[in-house]
């Protein structure tokens, strides 16, 4: 197979599946492991794909959002590890914001046993957190059908009641010039406002979201935690190094 048809089916097996592993890529071109990891160096130089742990994901938009159900079925692993990990810092007593994100939603159970209160702006951490007998209050505001978080006036004017020990949140993208950012204005809002109100802000990131940059910024780097874990590529290893002269970075060894 000559080197554009592969990547040409390539980019197919993305537009069919948005997210494909090296090892699906050989199984449909024949081609060695070798090639086809540098074949996607080659479409991620040309601004095609988007290279990640194990594979290749399409490339986002700045106002692409992915919804509820497409971002849990992604590094599930992964972002469980990481939210386990972000979930050591809370102490007895503590005064916790949870956002919308699915990462956030992972930490759920590593907090069954603290003796905390949180506020949340996730209609899916309602269940979760009563479930695991958590005394939980939460945002006003509309709720977006996408992503199932509260947002809007409502909203903010509930924020404003509330002091966090910690703020969690997760992230779109996670660049050194940009921080972090996320493809709804409203959203990144709501996350701003949550990081001002916190002794300690934390962004949960899995490795997919280093380098990527979105519509909204919420947050720089000087200003937050970031749990991350070690499924980083080259390029985004070197983004990680650079980044840890701006934040007090955790990275989370799966």
């Amino acid at each position: 197979m000559l080197t554009l048809e592969r990547k040409e089916m390539i980019l197919a097996l993305l537009q069919s599946y948005e997210v494909v592993k090296i090892q699906d890529i050989l199984h449909h071109t024949g081609a060695s492991e070798s090639t086809i990891r540098r074949d996607l160096t080659e479409l991620e130089q040309d601004k095609k794909l988007k290279r990640i742990h194990g594979g290749a994901t399409l490339l986002q938009k700045m106002r692409d959002e992915p919804t509820m159900a497409q971002k849990t079925i992604k590094n599930s692993h992964e972002k469980r590890a990481i939210a386990q990990k972000a979930a050591e810092q809370v102490c007895e007593g503590d005064c916790l914001f949870l956002d919308a994100g699915t990462t956030t939603y992972e930490m759920i159970p590593f907090l069954k046993q603290k003796n905390i209160v949180v506020v949340t702006n996730g209609l899916m951490n309602i269940p979760a957190l009563l479930e695991a007998g958590v005394e939980t209050h939460v945002l006003g505001g509309h709720v977006k059908s996408g992503t199932h978080a509260f947002v809007g006036r409502g909203a903010l004017e509930t924020i404003d009641m509330y002091r966090f020990d910690h703020a969690f949140m997760g992230t779109n993208g996670v660049t050194v010039e940009d921080g972090c950012t996320t493809p709804d204005p409203e959203e990144a809002h709501i996350k701003a406002e949550a990081i001002k109100r916190a002794r300690n802000a934390v962004i949960l990131a899995d490795h997919t979201k280093f380098g990527d940059i979105a519509f909204s910024r919420f947050a720089h780097l000087k200003n937050i935690t970031l749990v991350t874990s070690s499924y980083l590529l080259q390029e985004q290893a070197m983004l990680y190094e650079e980044m840890t002269a701006h934040t007090a970075m955790k990275v989370v060894k799966l």
